[in-house]
């Protein structure tokens, strides 16, 4: 098979790994790609922002399957231009994917099918919305109705903060995505995220994983688009697995199929585990990042039978499996990051890390620059190591950090340690 991959970040170098070890792969392109994806398969210079002429690629490249990586092409309706080629492509439809696309969307989806989640309200007046953080009090969460990259929600701890995320939302902060604003009660207890596939009717579970949003150490500073991760989730135990399916997963997927907007691809649930049980934070429309780069290591199954079986409606007749080992990811950043970065900085080093047993480099924002490797973005690097248990995924990944030479470049350095220190009093 000729596969096509949409995307150019961690994700996708973490999917093109996959997808490229498969024995269905024949070719693979990655569009636009990344010094780390052109080991796996061929990066192409491909505007997918145009669609014509990604369906004039994949006529002409005879590509089986699309898979399309971030969410920009998902809510844009990539999926559905090529659907109406004639061309096969892993992923939502643009109406299925306003569930990351729309968080008021999602929240009324909630509401009518009895989903569990966060008390909420919508508001496209800034004064309305201020009135209603003062009356409801701290701490309070603010959500952009829109794709913000990852800077679109703001849990406020005061109300002076809350009121500056809204003024800063409907000020044209984060463009389009501020126009509405949705506000949520602040769920109490512990975050986690999981996985499922879809295929319209139906959805398997995948795994679970939980990640750093923080930038610095002990969870402090600004949310990031995740600074580390790691996989599986110590406090997703089967039961919860298997209530978060029953009570969120499949009543989403049987929702949309009865509103005839059918979802196939991933559903990457961000969930709290409360004193209640789960509730759904919020849905992402395809795999998270960095989260994806600590599923595809432990993921023993081929992706790409997976991937086929959700396009064609059979996931029923799919049994995944998963390696018992654990998976952590280090993000390392350009400094600065989340706010401006300089970019161009070299990087040095990236082949003495990989020479570690059971370690994986993932290029998230980097460029080649004449053979040299450098930052070329906020998020950078993710240092990928699996192990026995997450103590030991994480002592590799930070010694295969030691590795790398940057030192424009930073990382926490306490990644997965909620899940060690489960660990250590087991």
């Amino acid at each position: 098979m000729n596969l096509l991959l949409i995307g150019s970040g961690g994700r996708e170098h973490a999917l093109a790994w996959k997808l490229s070890a498969s024995p269905l792969c024949d070719r693979l392109f990655i569009a636009p790609g990344n010094p780390g994806t052109a080991a796996c398969g061929e990066n192409v210079a491909l505007d997918v922002a145009d669609h014509a002429a990604v369906v004039t690629f994949c006529r002409d490249r005879a590509i089986d399957l699309v898979v399309v990586g971030p969410e920009a092409p998902l809510v844009a309706g990539l999926v559905d231009d090529l659907a109406e080629a004639g061309i096969k492509a892993f992923g939502p439809r643009k109406a299925a994917a306003q569930l990351e696309g729309s968080k008021a969307f999602t929240k009324e989806l909630c509401r009518e099918f009895g989903i569990p989640t966060a008390a909420f309200a919508r508001f496209t007046d800034e004064a309305a919305a201020r009135a209603h953080v003062r009356e409801a009090g701290a701490p309070i969460v603010v959500k952009a109705d829109g794709l913000a990259a990852g800077k679109g929600v703001v849990v406020a701890e005061t109300v002076r903060e809350a009121e500056e995320a809204i003024a800063m939302m409907f000020g044209g902060g984060l463009g389009a995505a501020g126009t509405e604003v949705v506000i949520e009660e602040c769920l109490v207890g512990e975050e986690a995220s999981f996985f499922a596939i879809a295929d319209g009717k139906t959805a398997i579970p995948l795994a679970s994983a939980q990640d750093h949003k923080r930038v610095f150490d002990g969870d402090r500073g600004p949310n990031t688009g995740g600074m580390g991760a790691y996989s599986p989730a110590p406090v997703m135990t089967p039961a919860l697995e298997r209530e978060v399916m029953e009570r969120i997963i499949l009543p989403t997927v049987a929702g949309l199929a009865a509103r005839g907007t059918p979802y196939v691809g991933v559903l990457y649930a961000g969930l709290m585990i409360t004193a209640q049980g789960p509730k759904l934070i919020e849905y992402n429309a395809r795999f998270g990042d960095p989260e994806c780069q600590v599923l595809m290591p432990r993921m023993k199954s081929d992706l790409v039978p997976v991937m086929l079986a959700a396009c064609d409606g059979m996931l029923s007749d799919v049994d995944v499996r998963w390696w018992d080992d654990a998976a952590l990811t280090v993000v390392m950043a350009t400094k600065g990051y989340p706010g401006a970065v300089e970019k161009g900085s070299v990087i040095r080093g990236i082949a003495e890390a990989e020479a570690l047993d059971d370690v994986i480099v993932f290029h998230a924002g980097t460029k080649d620059d004449g053979g040299r490797i450098v930052a070329n973005g906020g998020r950078v690097l993710n240092i990928t190591a699996t192990g026995r248990t997450v103590k030991e995924a994480q002592t590799r990944a930070y010694e295969a950090v030691a590795r790398i030479d940057w030192p424009e470049g930073f990382c926490r350095s306490d990644i997965g340690w909620r899940a060690v220190a489960r660990e250590e009093k087991a």
